[in-house]
């Protein structure tokens, strides 16, 4: 799509990035994780990261990287959100005590699972972490991660790590998906491995980055459900004289503008400085207006355009399946019942 072409509601889809990236994620037109994970250190070198007064810069990013490749952009997007965690503790990129520097490559791993538990332990002047950490992406493939352990006062703390194979396993994995799945996400155990403590106990959570990283997760969504908003739109194109073709889009159009106009709001929102209960409230607003409206599109150009691109057109099949695994990121009633709650909480935040 040419900036010629750009529409309204793909206003957060950057073509000059857009082609950018597809040089540097594609390779042959399939997704190639080492060229993203270049292009991520690259990102984060430049300062790309959220409530630094360029959070709309960030936001188009992640969204003109979602429209290029959904790989792609779940390689990226926790690489950027972890240096952005790094600066917030106050520590950067350079951590001597476990070789971390401006080219290492990171992930964030803060799931945690019954039968899982990842402990830390302090020996005085260092920490070292032991056990089991589920839903581990890219760990092979990364240098470097932030993951969050339990401590001995009961909470949860983040700590930085090497993912050094000496001390640090990846445990075998069903990982059968059919979207991203160059992106394995699966166990890993830890045996001691040292660590380098990122913030205080429950900082993690109660920063107000965490809730400006989940926005950008939704960013990534946008993107990629609006190549599906453009695979309608050539199709309609094509239909001109159809008027349920044209409702189509329409419908689709509506979703993605409404997204678009969200996304923006938060940006101003996040450069403003949101944080606590509000930076929550924006947060799983915003998720959730992206979520709905990105299985809405994917939905409305599955019946527009039926079963001939899910069989016959490779790159929209992948984007189909690896929206459909991505947005499982947002918990549906879940995530609506938590954003129900911070209302209660707080009746005045009804009129944020």
């Amino acid at each position: 799509m040419t900036a010629g072409e750009s529409t309204v509601a793909g206003r957060l889809v950057d073509p000059g990035l857009r082609s950018r990236f597809a040089a540097e994620v594609l390779a042959d037109g399939e997704p190639d994780v080492a060229g993203a994970l270049t292009l991520a250190t690259a990102l984060a070198n430049e300062g790309c990261q959220p409530g630094t007064g360029h959070t709309l810069g960030y936001l188009r990013t992640l969204a003109s990287l979602g429209a290029v490749d959904a790989t792609a952009a779940r390689a990226v997007e926790p690489h950027l959100d972890a240096r952005a965690i790094l600066d917030q503790a106050g520590l950067g990129p350079v951590i001597e005590d476990i070789g971390a520097d401006e080219k290492s490559t990171w992930g964030v791993y803060a799931a945690h699972a019954p039968g899982h538990r990842l402990q830390a332990t302090s020996d005085g002047p260092g920490w070292t972490l032991s056990g089991v950490k589920p839903w581990c992406s890219l760990s092979r493939q990364l240098s470097h991660a932030i993951v969050t352990a339990h401590v001995s006062d009961g909470e949860r703390r983040a700590f930085a790590v090497r993912l050094d194979p000496a001390v640090i396993a990846t445990l075998d994995a069903d990982w059968v998906a059919r979207g991203l799945v160059a992106v394995p996400s699966g166990p890993i155990a830890m045996d001691a491995a040292p660590a380098a403590p990122v913030g205080e106990s429950g900082w993690y959570l109660e920063r107000p980055g965490f809730a400006w990283g989940g926005i950008g997760v939704a960013a990534v969504w946008y993107g990629i459900a609006f190549g599906l908003l453009e695979a309608l739109r050539d199709y309609a194109r094509t239909h001109a004289g159809d008027r349920i073709v044209l409702a189509q889009l329409g419908s689709a159009d509506e979703l993605m503008f409404a997204t678009a106009t969200c996304l923006e709001a938060s940006a101003r929102e996040i450069d403003a400085g949101s944080a606590g209960a509000t930076a929550n409230l924006l947060a799983q607003r915003v998720r959730a207006v992206t979520a709905r409206a990105a299985e809405a599109v994917q939905q409305i150009a599955g019946h527009a355009l039926g079963p001939g691109p899910l069989v016959g057109d490779e790159g929209y099949a992948r984007r189909v399946a690896d929206l459909t695994v991505y947005l499982r990121q947002h918990h549906g009633e879940r995530d609506l019942a938590q954003l129900g709650q911070l209302i209660l909480d707080d009746a005045g935040h009804l009129d944020a």
